[in-house]
């Protein structure tokens, strides 16, 4: 084992080319997720615009990470222009851009401090990656909780929910993956950056064990184990109605949508039907003839209906998922219906933070939303007799403890509600529907993604599709759902990882500058 002097952290390229390389890498990182689902492209990305940082000082690497973040959300979430025009778009994108770019920063300063902290080549190399792995997931977890909720859209992980390696999200959970890739990225970038490795087949060898590694377990490892217990059969049904913000409409056409769709069910036998979220059109609570059609359709199935609507409840307005009952009782009130309100509202869709401020920019926008819905803050899980379905309303399925909670309440299996009316045409349905598919991964459990337009499919423990129904068709998916008990490692250490990253890559990074701030005042 040999010591060196600290070196001088030099770039690696030079700015013109880390300047084209950024968004080059942010684009290609949007090219990951579906409909291209490029997911290679993801391990290039990340080698890209991590060597665009390495050795560049605080206000570069920020521009740099500005360009990054830009190259990704715009092509990432332009389907937020679809309806409303390109301000939301922009907005967006430019605000999650301007994000990433701070939150590069602290990968800056590891690259350029890391040296300080120890000199020793293999152990130094060590450090490295592991700083660089825990502030990819800790900006991640950043942009996943930060503003207003958060928006956790763009993690590496749901990249890979079609590669050998999603399985390991069901051991170390969403955020865990996306370390352990980025680890194996950075790995391979210590092998590139540090010129003694490239000389010497002993340094190159124990530099390149530990991506080595990785990848072969995160291939090779079985999902994690989750015990079947039965099964409950399902019938989703897509409506296909006139769902969407601007679609013209006539009074009840959604539930009348969702009516003509069930159809098939009532020829068949189901212990539960699935609407989704917005199948209907009015609060069931204050409107008799929506109770009335929801109350035939269950007591003619002889099965509950999960259905959603907006409600208002105490003055308040929530999105509302509820189980009606099939016993034909009547009239129906919410005393005798179990519901759960979505916990993540969508700012700036079902609500608007910061109303006043915002409308002076954009008026006619903002005065669109003229709801304020709710956070809830029930349990996401509804007994359906002796079994236990786990729920996420729309954009929830992307909130890590929306999902933990649900596991941890008794989910046996997942029913995810989504209205992707407002997106027709784009591959926003597609994205959603990789991270329901990796959600069913990391909790073992199967999921039922049922959606108003599609795309819904029924999707098992592994990640892969047992039936599907495409966007802009109405229809029914009548499948037996496998029901599964036992918590994944992936849920049981997922909260407490989170923690250890943020512990892990600022600590190493503020120990490293406190270390080189020292060492410049001994020398001088």
């Amino acid at each position: 084992m040999h010591s060196t002097p600290t070196p001088r952290v030099r770039a690696l390229m030079p700015l013109w080319l880390a300047l084209a390389v950024a968004p080059a890498s942010g684009v290609l990182f949007a090219l990951a997720f579906p409909a291209v689902s490029l997911w290679a492209g993801a391990y290039i990305s990340v080698f890209g615009i991590l060597a665009a940082v390495v050795g560049r000082r605080t206000r570069v690497a920020v521009l740099i990470g500005l360009l990054y973040g830009l190259g990704l959300y715009f092509p990432l979430v332009w389907w937020t222009a679809r309806y409303l025009g390109p301000l939301p778009w922009i907005a967006l994108a430019s605000f999650e851009a301007l994000f990433t770019a701070v939150l590069f920063l602290p990968t800056a300063l590891a690259y350029r401090w890391i040296p300080q902290l120890v000199r020793v080549r293999w152990l130094r190399s060590l450090i490295t990656v592991v700083t660089v792995a825990a502030l990819w997931s800790v900006r991640e977890f950043a942009v996943g909780t930060m503003p207003f909720g958060g928006f956790p859209w763009a993690r590496i992980a749901y990249t890979q929910v079609d590669t050998a390696v999603a399985s390991g999200a069901s051991w170390v959970g969403v955020s865990g993956l996306g370390f352990l890739l980025v680890a194996v990225v950075a790995a391979a970038l210590e092998i590139v950056r540090e010129p003694h490795y490239r000389h010497s087949f002993r340094m190159l060898a124990h530099s390149a064990l530990i991506p080595a590694v990785i990848v072969a377990i995160l291939v090779i490892v079985p999902f994690f184990p989750t015990s079947p217990v039965g099964s409950i059969r399902i019938g989703a049904v897509q409506g296909n109605g006139p769902t969407g913000y601007f679609d013209h409409r006539e009074p009840y056409a959604v539930i009348d949508a969702q009516l003509a769709a069930t159809e098939p069910i009532f020829d068949d036998r189901v212990d539960l039907i699935a609407w989704p979220e917005g199948g209907v059109d009015g609060d069931p609570f204050m409107n008799d003839g929506i109770a009335r059609a929801l109350s035939q359709t269950a007591y003619r199935a002889q099965a509950p209906v999960l259905a959603n609507a907006a409600t208002e409840f105490e003055g308040r307005y929530f999105n509302t998922s509820f189980l009606w009952p099939e016993n034909g009782q009547w009239p129906v009130t919410r005393a005798d219906v179990q519901t759960h309100a979505k916990r993540n509202p969508v700012p700036f869709g079902e609500y608007v933070p910061w109303r006043n401020f915002f409308r002076f920019f954009a008026p006619d926008l903002i005065d669109l939303i003229q709801r304020e819905y709710t956070p809830g803050t029930d349990s996401p899980v509804f007994a359906v007799a002796d079994t236990h379905i786990g729920l996420a309303i729309c954009f929830d399925v992307i909130y890590d403890p929306v999902i933990r909670q649900g596991i941890r309440d008794g989910a046996e299996a997942f029913v995810f509600q989504t209205n992707n009316a407002d997106f027709r045409g784009t591959e926003e349905n597609l994205q959603q529907l990789a991270i329901a598919r990796m959600r069913a991964i990391e909790t073992g459990r199967w999921v039922v993604n049922v959606s108003t337009v599609g795309t819904s499919q029924v999707i098992r423990a592994d990640g892969t599709s047992v039936a599907t129904l495409a966007a802009d068709t109405a229809g029914v998916l009548i499948e037996d759902v496998e029901l599964r008990t036992g918590t994944t490692a992936g849920i049981m250490l997922g909260a407490w990882l989170d923690a250890g990253f943020v512990v892990t890559g600022l600590g190493l990074t503020a120990a490293a500058g406190l270390r080189s701030r020292a060492r410049k005042k001994k020398s001088a």
